[in-house]
């Protein structure tokens, strides 16, 4: 296998609720008017990764990590999840409201969709004046209230709504109830599923007149009705990876970077960078490559030495 950082063709998403934003802001080729999700690395069924650019380029992720397993994904990740990509990478573009959901955990999902949960973290890429994002209750609430509130259309009565600007973090465990309010850009990482339970999308109707699917009784048992507390602060040293969530399912870094660093690994784990605004170069082996804002890259696991110079924010993500 040629080692070198992997990019891959974004899996476009049309969402009721999309917008324009990740073509105008993150410079994605798209046509159409409605984008609200951009795949960026993805193992999920029917929705896998392409290379794009390099030796391997037409080559699926899973092609290359059932082929180069240790190769890619590191000694440690290959040993905890064998041959499954356990991320998915996303940004998102909200126009409208998206609709009020929750994420079943681990064990739920195992036994109902042989799945993983969805625990995940969301970096608020760009912001409008008064955006915001529904995290949560405001007070520990109960099965009860929260069907009732449905029942009545009072449920956003009960939950917390946290105006939000550029840089702030989430962290939301799964059942947690949230939603991303309209004019935000988001940077996505979470666990490899597409499980979610709906639970109140605002009455929409789609272009043909038809309201989306709603999960209300799935969701009954798989809400936390405590208080959570989801926002993450983290400190912003530059050139420096400023640790911002250290979960059992991914560790992300804040890199505020203006010059040169250089980076080593270890082999146990991929490393994954999304790009947040501005542009670098990274240096492997003699050869240099260049991203900018909107770009993700798969560092695969025997990449153990090379240099990352210019002047962006990034996350890094990796398994520890």
């Amino acid at each position: 296998m040629k080692v070198y950082p992997l990019l891959f063709e974004p899996i476009l998403k049309e969402r009721i609720w999309g917008g324009i934003k990740l073509k105008t802001y993150l410079n994605k080729t798209i046509d159409a008017s409605i984008t609200g999700e951009s795949w960026e690395i993805s193992t999920v069924e029917n929705d896998v990764s392409i290379v794009s650019s390099g030796a391997l380029k037409g080559k699926s992720l899973n092609e290359l990590i059932n082929q180069f397993p240790v190769e890619i994904l590191g000694a440690k990740v290959f040993k905890q999840f064998g041959k499954q990509f356990p991320l998915l990478f996303k940004y998102l573009d909200a126009r409208e409201d998206l609709s009020i959901q929750v994420h079943p955990n681990d064990e739920l999902a195992k036994k109902r969709h042989n799945s993983f949960g969805k625990t995940e973290m969301w970096y608020v890429m760009q912001a409008d004046q008064d955006a915001r994002l529904i995290v949560g209750f405001k007070e520990k609430s109960s099965s009860k209230e929260y069907l009732t509130a449905l029942k009545n259309k009072s449920i956003l009565s009960i939950l917390d709504s946290k105006k939000v600007k550029k840089g702030d973090v989430f962290f939301l465990e799964t059942g947690t109830v949230h939603a991303i309010g309209a004019g935000i850009i988001i940077a996505e990482i979470q666990q490899t599923s597409d499980i979610t339970y709906r639970i109140y999308d605002f009455d929409r109707v789609d272009a043909k007149g038809n309201t989306r699917e709603l999960h209300i009784d799935l969701a009954l048992d798989a809400i936390n009705y405590n208080i959570v507390k989801a926002e993450k602060k983290y400190s912003k040293i530059q050139n420096s990876s400023n640790k911002v969530v250290d979960c059992n399912y991914f560790t992300t870094n804040f890199i505020p970077l203006d010059g040169t660093i250089n980076v080593f690994k270890n082999k146990q784990s991929f490393t994954v960078y999304m790009c947040l605004e501005g542009s670098f170069e990274l240096t492997y082996n003699n050869e240099k490559y260049s991203y900018s804002i909107g770009n993700t890259i798969l560092i695969p696991a025997e990449m153990t030495d090379y240099n990352i110079n210019g002047k962006a924010d990034m996350l890094e993500i990796y398994i520890s």
